[in-house]
C-alpha cells in the first residue's frame, strides 16, 4: 500500500488537494512546477495534467531529435 492510496497531499506549494500519481522530483521540475520534497514528489489531479501538458512537448522534440540522427 502506497502513500498515494493512504492519502498524502499534493506536494506543488500552495496546493492542498489529494494526490493521484508520484513522480520523480527532478522530472516535475522539470516540467515547471514548483515542488516541496526531494526525491518523490506526489500531484493532485489538476498538477499531473500541467505536468502530462508540459512533458508532452518535450517528448515531442525528443522523437524529432532522435529520428534526425537515423
Amino acid at each position: 500500500m502506497g502513500k498515494v492510496s493512504k492519502g498524502i497531499l499534493c506536494s506543488v506549494e500552495g496546493c492542498g488537494r489529494e494526490a493521484v500519481r508520484s513522480l520523480p522530483a527532478d522530472k516535475v521540475e522539470a516540467a515547471g512546477l514548483k515542488v516541496k520534497g526531494s526525491r518523490r514528489v506526489y500531484l493532485c489531479k489538476e498538477h499531473y495534467k500541467e505536468y502530462k501538458k508540459a512533458m508532452k512537448k518535450e517528448k515531442t522534440l525528443e522523437k524529432w531529435r532522435y529520428r534526425s540522427r537515423i
